[in-house]
């Protein structure tokens, strides 16, 4: 596991960590005077797809970018709390966010392709972070995150053809081959399939399935049904409170919160 800082982590840290990959206390965020985000505890246990579910502007992708630091590209948003990696504060002032965001992925609600070919849309991230040292060693790289993908058999002839070329739901694809070139622990997902057809969603869908077992993934879904069938866990926030957090089975067959009856069968939402 690479570093975010110079310092290693304690092993006390790491026993108290075995099982959870990300642990986040009393997260609160703020766009200006607006508050977003209230006192939010969550864990992200290791080799699991935790999915966030809400009703629209509910904060579940705010809180989505606390965990990679996405929200410091934002002049007004301010967070505040305890958000852990492996153990490491995410927020200490030591902490290179370029460095976090290659441990920790995102993938975002449209496919976002960069004006490349789809080659060095994928050799992108190996390149900025030096991860390979020859020509053969990138082109290996490249073809181990389009086949984790499950897009390199249908691109393998033209990979020098643009990124933009792709149908939608290659495109995303794509950007997950990108996000997992430069060998991250965690994906966050950003509704990855809210512009995508049936058909592509699907793909989707039994890609991160089996990709749980090389990666831990966060997935903001407005989907009940998505959250319901590829989750281990989920977390149903409302009005920028954390509601409740359990085994997906249990959020959706007994859930313990009035709140979160109410929405799973659709009275609020």
């Amino acid at each position: 596991m690479r570093k975010l800082t110079g310092t290693s982590m304690t092993e006390s840290s790491q026993e108290t960590e075995r099982d959870l990959i990300m642990t986040a206390r009393n997260v609160d965020v703020f766009y200006g005077s607006k508050q977003a985000i209230k006192n939010v505890d969550l864990d992200i246990p290791k080799g699991s797809i935790t999915a966030l579910i809400g009703p629209s502007g509910c904060g579940k992708s705010t809180f989505l970018r606390c965990l990679n630091r996405m929200n410091d590209r934002i002049d007004i948003c301010k967070v505040s709390g305890d958000i852990r990696y492996a153990g490491q504060d995410i927020y200490a002032p030591k902490v290179d966010p370029v460095a976090l965001r290659a441990r920790i992925g995102m993938v975002f609600q449209k496919p976002n392709p960069f004006p490349k070919s789809i080659f060095d849309n994928v050799a992108y991230g190996p390149k900025i972070h030096g991860l390979s040292s020859s020509k053969s060693e990138m082109a290996d790289r490249v073809e181990t995150a389009l086949k984790q993908a499950g897009l390199f058999d249908e691109v393998s002839d033209r990979l020098d053809e643009p990124g933009t070329s792709l149908s939608g739901g290659q495109q995303q694809r794509l950007c997950i081959a990108r996000a997992i070139a430069v060998e991250p622990d965690v994906i966050l997902m950003d509704e990855p399939c809210s512009a995508l057809d049936p058909i592509a969603t699907a793909v989707v869908e039994e890609l991160m399935e089996s990709m749980r077992d090389d990666y831990t993934i966060a997935i903001v879904t407005h989907s009940m049904q998505q959250a319901a069938r590829i989750s281990q866990k989920t977390a149903f926030f409302h009005l920028g409170e954390l509601i409740e957090y359990g085994d997906t089975g249990q959020i959706f067959t007994n859930p313990k919160e009035t709140r979160t009856q109410s929405y799973i069968s659709g009275r609020i939402g």
